[in-house]
C-alpha cells in the first residue's frame, strides 16, 4: 500500500536531503546519464530551501518520498521528485505526482511545468504516460533550463522541459 501523500512539516524537511541523495544514486549506472559525470549532479536541496519552497508533499512518517513545487513564469513547477531507492518501484513517483497535479489544479495554476532527464525511463518517458508533453521552454522555464545547464546537467544527460496543461476542477 502507498503511504499517506501529506504536506511537509518542518521536522521532515530535515530527512528530505537524504531521499534526494539516495534518489538520485538511481541515476548512478544508467546508460542515459554519462558515467563519469554522474556523480556531479547538483547536491540535494537544504532544508531552509524546502521550507521556503510554494509546496513540499511528502510520502511516509519518516518520509520516504518527497516532491518539492515552485512557481516558474506563473505555473506550477515540479522542481523535485524524490523516491528513496529502498522505496522505489512502488507507485509512490505516480502518486506524489499525482498529488502535486491536483494541489497545483486546486492552487489555482493552469499548468504544471517541470525539466527532466529526455531519455531516463523514469524522468521523460515516465511524465509522458502522465500526460506530460514536452515543451520548447520560453521566459521563466527558460530561465531554468539555462541555470540547469549552468549547472552542468546537460553534460550529464539530454535534459527537456515538459508541460501539463491542468484543467479546471469541476464545478460543484
Amino acid at each position: 500500500a502507498v503511504p499517506e501523500i501529506r504536506a511537509a512539516l518542518p521536522a521532515d524537511l530535515v530527512l528530505l536531503p537524504e531521499v534526494e541523495a539516495a534518489s538520485d544514486t538511481l541515476l548512478f549506472g544508467r546508460p542515459e546519464i554519462r558515467a563519469d559525470l554522474a556523480g556531479s549532479l547538483p547536491g540535494p536541496a537544504e532544508p531552509r530551501e524546502l521550507a521556503a519552497a510554494l509546496k513540499v508533499l511528502v510520502a511516509g512518517a519518516p518520509p520516504v518520498a518527497f516532491v518539492r513545487l515552485e512557481e516558474v513564469g506563473g505555473c506550477a513547477h515540479l522542481e523535485q521528485l524524490s523516491v528513496h531507492p529502498d522505496a522505489a518501484r512502488a507507485g509512490l513517483g505516480r502518486a506524489l505526482l499525482g498529488a502535486a497535479i491536483e494541489w497545483s489544479r486546486q492552487a489555482g495554476y493552469s499548468a504544471l511545468t517541470l525539466c527532466t532527464f529526455a531519455r531516463v525511463p523514469f524522468n521523460a518517458p515516465f511524465y509522458r504516460t502522465c500526460g506530460f508533453a514536452a515543451v520548447q521552454p520560453s521566459g521563466a522555464l527558460a530561465r531554468v533550463r539555462q541555470h540547469e545547464a549552468e549547472l552542468g546537467l546537460d553534460r550529464i544527460g539530454e535534459r527537456v522541459a515538459m508541460r501539463l496543461e491542468l484543467a479546471a476542477p469541476p464545478a460543484g
